[in-house]
């Protein structure tokens, strides 16, 4: 099959189930959400996220080394591909973080508390996170995606939801880029960093104490303008 549409179809699968699964960790396990209320961990409206569509195309052309033989005992071989999926998801998750952050001025991501965190953007706490799912991918998850890959060559029909998938997420990332200009701007004008977490929480509660309906899909939607929440969150921040 053409390694495009086999991409493209992980990158699908990963964004997707991601975005499931950062549901579930900020839902469940996040020390951040103490009242363990239902976030979209998303940038975009829609439930996917394009680190893990990334990280799950990369994990799938690491675990495809094995069939080489490049290392002779099978251990060791399990230990380097699971470094090499950690080293990978940590470099991706880094230069994403940082981009964000000194191109838009915004803070996606904040792992400050950690020990021996990288600006914030990595720690070692996470990267051996991703390597656990590296494992977790490897035994669990890559037989099946090969089986789905199978599946796919066989029914290239399905390449159509594929791609209308790639249309929907191409329309909202256009859309949500309009959100990016207005935190842009909100950052320079006031030589601020804006932290995309802490504005998503100030808007729900402020949904909450205004007894207004909070859109889960749209967390920044709200009756009154993003600047006005900005500015009154930076208020509240001096105080």
């Amino acid at each position: 099959m053409n390694l495009f549409l086999i991409l493209a179809f992980l990158f699908f699968i990963g964004s997707l189930s991601g975005w499931g699964l950062e549901v579930l960790f900020r839902r469940f396990i996040s020390k951040n959400n103490p009242e363990r209320k239902w976030i979209n961990p998303g940038f975009c409206a829609g439930p996917y996220l394009p680190i893990y569509g990334f990280g799950l195309c990369i994990m799938y052309l690491i675990a495809s080394v094995e069939k080489f033989d490049i290392v002779t005992s099978p251990v060791w071989e399990k230990i380097i591909l699971f470094f090499a999926m950690a080293v990978c998801m940590t470099a991706i998750e880094y230069i994403a973080g940082i981009l964000v952050l000194k191109m838009i001025k915004v803070r996606l991501w904040d792992y400050s508390s950690e020990k021996w965190n990288i600006q914030g953007i990595i720690c070692p706490k996470f990267s051996v996170i991703w390597a656990l799912l590296g494992a977790l991918y490897y035994f669990f998850i890559h037989p099946h995606i090969l089986g789905a890959l199978n599946w796919l060559s066989r029914n290239l029909a399905f390449s159509f939801f594929i791609g209308l998938f790639f249309g929907v997420f191409v329309i909202d990332a256009a859309q949500s880029m309009q959100l990016v200009a207005k935190l842009k701007k909100y950052a320079e004008e006031n030589n601020v960093v804006v932290r995309y977490e802490e504005i998503k929480a100030h808007i729900r509660n402020w949904h909450k104490e205004n007894k207004q309906k909070y859109s889960f899909f749209f967390p920044f939607k709200s009756s009154i303008p993003l600047s006005e929440h900005l500015k009154e969150l930076r208020e509240r921040n001096k105080k």
